[in-house]
C-alpha cells in the first residue's frame, strides 16, 4: 500500500479499494445496471437536487438517531439490502455483512440467490435476520424456502416484485459473466488470476461456492452455471397480486414489499396485508429510463399516507442522502451497493466503519437542521420542488 493512501472514508473511497481486489467481473456485476445506465446514474443525481434547510439557535444537545420499524429497534433509520452472491465479494460475505450490521444495531436481509444459505447467515448473529425471497415458478420451493426461513428464525419477509425478467446488463455480457462459451471462461480465469487477494479470500478460504438456498435443486452444486440457469427459469412472468396474497396466507410474519414504484401499487401491496413497503428500482440494474425511487418516494408517501411503512432503496450513498428520503417521507432506507463495496475493501470491519460514519453524518445533519429525533425530519426541512 502507497504510503500516501488513507483510511477510506466515504463510499466512493470502498469503491475504488472494492475495484483493485476484486476480479472484474465481479466488480461490474456489482457496479453494474441495466443497459446504457442511465437511472444508475440518477439514483445517485436526483438526491442533488433536494435542497436541505439549516437553522440555527435550535437547543440540539440531545441528538438520537434510533427508531422503531416493524416492531424493532434500531440505532438508525438504514437496514443492508439484499444483495445476491454477497459471499463471492469476501469470504462468506453474508455473515460477515450480518454480524457488522448487528454490531451498528441495524436489520440486516440475505437473499434467495446468497452464496451463505439462510441458516447459516442466521446462525451467525443473535438478532432475527430478515429474508429476501423472489415468487418462483416451482410454489413448492417455495413454500420449502419459507419453512427454512421460519426454522432459522427469520421474523421478517422481505419479497422483491421487480424482477419478472432479468434486466439487461450489459457488462455482464462483455466481461464474460453470463454467456461467452470457452472465451469467456478464459476471461474469467484471467480476471481472478490478477486478483490474488482475492484468491486466497474468497478463492480458498470461501468454499462452498454455492447459492446455499437453492442448492438442493442443482445437479451439480460446484457449477455456478447451472445455478444461473436455474434461476433465470424460475423467475415467473405471471406473477400478479393474487399470488402475493397468496403469499400472505403463508408467511404469518412481517411483510415488506421490495421494488415498488408506482402509488397504486403501493396500495395493492397495503391491500395484500404488507406491512412494507421498498421504493426501489432494483439499484438501477432491471430497467433503464425510469425515475429514480428518490423523485418517486414523495408521491407514494402522500398515496400510503402512513398506512403502512416506507423504506427507499436505491442511489443512497451517504447520511445526508439517508436524512432527505426521510424528509420526502421514508421511515428507513436500504443500503446495497455501499456495503458490498465496504466489505470488499475492508471486510466486516469495513462495513461497521461505513455504517458508522453513515451515523455520524446523520447526526450533524440532525444538529445543523436544528432537530433531535428523526421524527422531526419532515417535508419543512426541504427546499425542493419535489415534496
Amino acid at each position: 500500500m502507497s504510503l500516501f493512501n488513507v483510511a477510506p472514508v466515504t463510499v466512493d473511497d470502498y469503491r475504488r479499494i472494492a475495484q483493485r481486489r476484486l476480479p472484474k467481473f465481479l466488480f461490474d456485476y456489482i457496479d453494474g445496471g441495466a443497459n446504457r445506465e442511465e437511472i444508475l446514474v440518477r439514483n445517485c443525481a436526483d438526491f442533488s437536487q433536494l435542497q436541505l434547510k439549516q437553522r440555527v439557535l435550535r437547543d440540539v444537545g440531545s441528538i438520537d438517531t434510533a427508531i422503531t420499524l416493524f416492531g424493532r429497534s434500531m440505532a438508525m433509520p438504514v437496514a443492508l439490502a439484499p444483495v445476491g452472491m454477497a459471499g463471492l465479494f469476501r469470504r462468506r460475505g453474508e455473515t460477515q455483512a450480518a454480524r457488522a450490521a448487528e454490531l451498528c444495531g441495524i436489520p440486516f436481509a440475505t437473499s434467495t440467490v446468497g452464496v451463505c444459505p439462510v441458516d447459516e447467515v442466521a446462525a451467525s448473529v443473535a438478532e432475527p435476520i430478515w429474508f429476501q425471497l423472489y415468487m418462483l415458478r416451482d410454489r413448492d420451493f417455495v413454500l420449502e424456502m419459507l419453512e427454512r426461513a421460519r426454522n432459522a428464525g427469520v421474523d421478517t419477509l422481505l419479497f422483491t416484485v421487480d424482477l419478472p425478467v432479468p434486466g439487461m446488463r450489459q457488462r455482464d455480457f462483455r466481461n464474460g459473466m453470463i454467456g461467452g462459451g470457452t472465451a469467456g471462461k478464459i476471461s474469467k480465469l484471467a480476471q481472478i488470476l490478477s486478483s490474488p487477494r482475492w484468491i486466497y479470500d474468497v478463492g480458498l478460504r470461501g468454499k462452498p461456492h454455492t447459492f446455499g438456498n437453492v442448492a438442493s435443486k442443482v445437479e451439480n452444486p460446484k457449477d455456478l452455471d447451472l445455478y444461473k440457469s436455474f434461476i433465470d427459469g424460475q423467475f415467473d412472468p405471471t406473477v400478479t397480486w393474487t399470488d402475493i396474497a397468496w403469499l400472505r396466507q403463508q408467511w404469518h410474519g412481517k411483510l415488506i414489499i421490495k421494488g415498488v414504484m408506482e402509488s397504486d401499487d403501493a396500495l395493492a401491496a397495503i391491500d395484500c396485508g404488507a406491512e412494507g413497503i421498498v421504493v426501489s428500482n432494483h439499484g438501477g440494474r432491471q430497467l433503464d429510463g425510469i425515475a429514480s425511487p428518490i423523485a418517486k418516494l414523495p408521491g407514494v408517501a402522500r398515496a400510503v399516507n402512513r398506512q403502512c411503512s416506507i423504506m427507499l432503496d436505491s442511489g443512497v450513498r451517504n447520511g445526508i442522502d439517508v436524512v432527505k428520503a426521510l424528509a420526502c417521507g421514508a421511515d428507513a432506507v436500504m443500503l446495497g451497493r455501499p456495503w458490498v463495496y465496504a466489505m470488499a475493501a475492508g471486510g466486516e470491519q469495513g462495513v461497521v466503519d461505513l455504517l458508522e460514519m453513515i451515523n455520524k453524518e446523520v447526526e450533524i445533519a440532525m444538529a445543523l437542521m436544528g432537530v433531535n429525533r428523526i421524527d422531526e425530519i419532515t417535508g419543512e426541512l426541504l427546499d425542493s420542488d419535489l415534496w
